[in-house]
């Protein structure tokens, strides 16, 4: 900020100043505490002045400083730092880089530092880096210098309130036409799935959408490492991982979540991303009457999620062909989802899954992303099967 009559130095030292008195004070930054501040400084600006320079020590000081406008921007999904002059955005449509900057890399510095305080995260030089979700649900991912090279390192992933709906999607090209009845479909024949993909493809929110369409009767239990999905229904009961304290106790994973999700009588259990032991609580489960059951999985293509699974499975000591024999049993689709060249999310295929000669499990293309509708595939006839012994999978057309 630049302050009239000043340039920007001194403007950021008086400023810096102004900062330092507030926080050793611990005064909140209201018009007349930054007026009072700025006079022991030696300056006497006009009412105007004041008032700007309190509004931009309140955004700093107890909000997301510069990156507040971004945030509040309801197309924008993240919000990435790089450098002072090196604020990205992603709207749905790729990264774009944005006119906001920071006045250095140490402002940068202070803004992540006190996100993470804010989330309950430590962040700095013993720990240059923190994983947090803050009070409004955003997630926080930061990490400092000399890891980070140059100039800290801040990523925010923006978590809306409300959920989309199967029709937002359609509109936004997530689906292709005719997309929303098969998924539906899916959802009322209480198939078990997973919605896969890379970073940023849009699961966490195809599923919040997805869960949407459960019925009000259902009861739903998420259990997340950060709590990102914001399904629209009644009766959603949410649990979410908790890191250790300083003295390394108080510990809950996402292992613990899943065990305990478990005697909460769920009609949907929902794990927010497969990434760790809690594969084999979730297949488990998946294989004792939890029908419906979903979540997310980092994979680069549908027919790679087995290997994935397999890959978590045995890290948890769990043996491949036990593996292999409850991922049959438990799970029937996988979603995948990706980007195109132009940046747009979209549904690239529908994946079926079936155990070969060798009795491993495979996934078998069922539909792909074409311009008019989903093409069929070979698994085609084998998930219109599966959805027709649902009610509501009764009359699926083949496209």
């Amino acid at each position: 900020m630049t302050l009239p009559g000043l340039d920007r130095a001194d403007g950021a030292a008086l400023l810096d100043g102004v900062r330092r008195s507030l926080a050793e004070s611990g005064a909140e930054p209201t018009p007349a505490r930054v007026a009072q501040a700025l006079r022991e400084q030696g300056r006497v600006l006009g009412d105007a002045e004041v008032l700007g320079a309190a509004e931009h020590l309140r955004s700093e000081l107890v909000g997301s400083g510069p990156l507040e406008p971004l945030l509040a921007d309801p197309s924008v999904t993240d919000v990435l730092v790089t450098a002072p002059d090196r604020v990205w955005v992603d709207r749905g449509g790729g990264l774009e880089l944005t006119p906001v900057t920071f006045p250095d890399a140490s402002a940068v510095r202070r803004l992540a530092q006190r996100l993470a305080a804010v989330a309950g995260r430590r962040l700095d030089d013993a720990r240059p880096w923190a994983d947090a979700r803050l009070p409004d649900g955003t997630r926080l991912h930061a990490v400092l210098p000399p890891v980070a090279v140059g100039c800290t390192c801040l990523s925010l992933r923006v978590v809306r309130p409300r959920a989309f709906t199967l029709g937002e999607l359609a509109r936004a090209g997530t689906l292709p036409p005719g997309g929303e009845g098969l998924l539906r479909a899916l959802m009322g024949a209480r198939l078990s799935f997973l919605v896969s993909g890379g970073t940023g493809t849009g699961k966490t929110t195809l599923l919040s959408a997805l869960l949407g369409l459960v019925g009000p009767g259902e009861r739903i239990v998420l259990a997340e490492d950060s709590a990102e999905l914001r399904p629209d229904h009644p009766h959603v009961v949410r649990l979410e991982t908790r890191p250790a304290n300083q003295e390394g106790a108080g510990l809950v994973t996402l292992e613990d979540l899943v065990r305990q999700a478990l005697r909460m009588r769920p009609d949907r259990l929902v794990v927010g991303e497969v990434r760790g032991p809690e594969v084999v609580h979730l297949l488990a489960a998946l294989n004792t009457g939890h029908e419906g059951g979903c979540g997310t999985v980092h994979a680069n293509a549908a027919a790679d999620v087995p290997a994935r699974l397999e890959a978590l499975g045995t890290a948890a000591g769990l043996d491949r062909a036990a593996l292999h024999s409850q991922l049959a049993a438990a799970l029937s689709v996988v979603i995948h989802l990706m980007r195109d060249r132009a940046g747009r999310r979209r549904i690239a295929e529908v994946h079926v899954l079936e155990r070969d000669t060798s009795g491993l499990v495979r996934t078998v293309p069922a539909l792909r992303w074409g311009e008019r509708g989903f093409v069929p595939e070979r698994g085609w006839e084998r998930l219109r099967g599966l959805l027709s012994e649902g009610a509501e999978g009764e009359g699926v057309g083949d496209g």
